[in-house]
């Protein structure tokens, strides 16, 4: 049975037409629809639950020390407050999930996991302890909402004063205060037109959804659901575990360079990326033909099967149908025309440069 977010009765109160997703009943769309939502987003700004995302801590002195084991980015240089990406990999290379990593303090670090995956990575997690450091599932016990949009930042400021903000992208306030309820701020996001993400206790998720929507009432800020977040990252270029990464594809394969550092002296997994062949990579496609690509649909060139998309939508901000897909290299370069079967009919698309969507770029 699924399980309900603090917001649950929030959602039902705001219209939200609620789905399963993740193991959560949350919202998949309100009554303004999702290309309203998404719209917005990229416009103004959006409210969004992310309560279903997991969180897990790790503390003690090796907690360092376990982190770089476990995972595929380097913390030795974090500072307090710092957030930084990282992938978790099986033995063989394969993704157990992507998540986010923050520095609280010395000793004690705050990770943030997908919903689907929380309990798998918790398990692989304690699993591989050592030293004196401990991982602790702290989920249920959290809020999360993302408010995200060029207004984000005017929006908080009228709850919360401008020192008290995150100065930098991926950083975070750990000891924030808004309508006399603590929480963390943080400069971070999944839909590509910044904005911030908040923590808070899960009883105080209702308030404060109810304090950020009467302070971006003047802004035009809308709640948002499932559907407009999707569209969001994908226009952004963003992976999405179970589509572009999963435990038969690896980070590098994926394009998360940037989150695997080889030169590390060891880490889960670094033998088996350091050996394997990497033989395709995630491309963006834009498609020129007619048609809405989705998600597992054979992309070919030249009449040969080359690979496979992982998520397809038409983008709303763009105006025109977009696509990710795990090619082979040969088929990758920008500007390479491939065809997806889309139920029987080959559909032209055009490799084009990721993200299809950025915020500074026209």
């Amino acid at each position: 049975m699924e399980k309900k977010t603090p917001l649950y009765e929030t959602h039902q109160k705001y219209g939200g037409r609620i789905v399963p997703f993740g193991g959560y009943l949350l919202p998949v769309q309100y009554e303004t629809g999702v290309i309203a939502e998404h719209m917005a987003v990229r416009g103004a700004c959006g409210l969004f639950d992310v309560s279903h995302m997991g969180e897990i801590t790790c503390a003690g002195p090796d907690a360092r020390k376990l982190l770089n084991h476990v995972l595929t980015n380097d913390f030795t240089n974090m500072v307090d407050g710092q957030a930084r990406y990282s992938v978790m990999c099986y033995e063989d290379g394969g993704c157990v999930d992507d998540l986010i990593v923050y520095k609280v303090r010395e000793n004690s670090y705050f990770i943030v996991v997908n919903a689907a995956n929380k309990d798998k990575d918790f398990a692989w997690m304690k699993e591989h302890e050592q030293g004196d450091a401990v991982f602790t599932d702290i989920s249920d016990t959290v809020g999360q909402i993302a408010l995200q949009g060029p207004k984000a930042q005017e929006i908080l400021g009228r709850l919360l004063p401008a020192e008290n903000f995150p100065e930098k992208y991926y950083s975070a306030n750990f000891d924030a205060e808004i309508g006399g309820m603590k929480c963390v701020i943080s400069k971070t996001g999944y839909t590509g037109s910044g904005g911030y993400e908040l923590y808070m206790a899960a009883d105080q998720a209702p308030a404060m959804w109810e304090l950020l929507m009467e302070a971006g009432k003047a802004d035009g800020l809308i709640p948002c659901g499932l559907g407009a977040r999707d569209t969001l990252r994908l226009e952004a270029g963003m992976p999405l575990y179970g589509h572009e990464m999963d435990e038969t594809v690896t980070p590098l394969e994926t394009g998360l360079n940037f989150a695997v550092k080889l030169k590390k002296e060891e880490f889960i997994g670094k033998e088996a990326l350091m050996s394997r062949e990497i033989k395709r990579t995630r491309v963006g496609l834009k498609v020129v033909g007619r048609g809405i690509v989705r998600e597992h649909m054979t992309v070919s060139m030249d009449g040969e099967q080359v690979g496979m998309t992982t998520s397809g939508t038409h983008a709303p901000y763009l105006g025109y149908p977009i696509a990710m897909a795990l090619v082979s290299r040969n088929a990758a370069e920008i500007g390479t025309r491939l065809s997806v079967d889309v139920r029987g009919r080959q559909v032209e698309t055009e490799v084009v440069p990721l993200p299809f969507y950025s915020k500074t770029r026209k």
